[in-house]
């Protein structure tokens, strides 16, 4: 398993990282990918991953931190992918939920952003909250990038699954599936996501799976396979034909080879 949503840029994990490797792999994690929200993650996490093989990185703007785009951050994103050629652009997105950067920020960033991952035909790893309208009437714009890109952490409902898999988009399912208070519509959803479109994440050190005990307090990448667990379950196949699927998913849309 590889696991694809990894916010690492916390002491939780940064104080010790070669301890966080170990105890990942330990559990059959191979590797994850680190996940960025603004330029100076982009260039630590991209540093992260020319030092370790099992780490690998995105670039880009969180809608959170669409406010910092301006009109030099897309040279500025590009010297980085030119430097060390990352697996995806994001997490870039929309975000009405909270709206710490305004609708026209995140507008303007999303766009750019879409610019930069045509320009070095790389996916979008995108974040949708509460905009799922929007986002898809953009993403329409763009049926072949929608095709190879990646809805991060998606909890929607029935209806919002279908109209992302219309644009052929893959899937990312947190530990939000192991969650008994507010995953029944994400469980629900589950088995109707094609196999070939699955995907498996942490966010780490968010959305712990509320089914591990004793209970931590954070999440990890270690705690990857109770995620697996719980989607093999509602898929109804194995976990290790659940581990190959999403590991050869992974390698279709990231270019990852184990």
């Amino acid at each position: 398993m590889i696991d694809i949503g990894v916010n690492i840029n916390h002491s939780y994990f940064l104080d010790d990282l070669d301890q966080t490797m170990i105890d990942m792999q330990e559990v059959g994690v191979k590797g994850m990918i680190c996940i960025a929200s603004d330029l100076a993650e982009s260039k630590q996490i991209q540093v992260l991953s020319q030092k370790y093989s099992s780490i690998w990185n995105t670039i880009g703007c969180h809608p959170h931190q669409a406010k910092t785009w301006n009109n030099e951050s897309k040279s500025q994103f590009s010297a980085l992918i030119n430097y060390a050629k990352p697996v995806a652009i994001g997490e870039t997105g929309l975000d009405y939920n909270r709206n710490y950067s305004t609708q026209v920020e995140q507008f303007y960033a999303f766009n750019e952003q879409i610019e930069l991952a045509i320009e070095h035909e790389l996916p979008l790893y995108l974040h949708e909250r509460d905009a799922h309208k929007e986002m898809i009437e953009i993403l329409k714009k763009y049926p072949k990038l929608a095709q190879k890109s990646v809805i991060h952490c998606f909890t929607g409902s029935r209806v919002e699954l279908e109209k992302y898999l219309e644009l052929g988009l893959f899937i990312g399912i947190t530990g939000w599936v192991c969650d008994e208070r507010r995953g029944a519509d994400l469980q629900t959803s589950v088995p109707h996501i094609p196999l070939d479109k699955l995907l498996i994440e942490t966010d780490a050190p968010y959305l712990l799976p509320r089914n591990i005990r004793p209970r931590p307090k954070r999440n990890h990448p270690k705690y990857l396979p109770w995620v697996a667990q719980e989607v093999a379950r509602l898929k109804g196949i194995s976990l290790e034909e659940l581990a190959q699927i999403t590991l050869d998913n992974t390698a279709t849309v990231f270019g990852i080879r184990i």
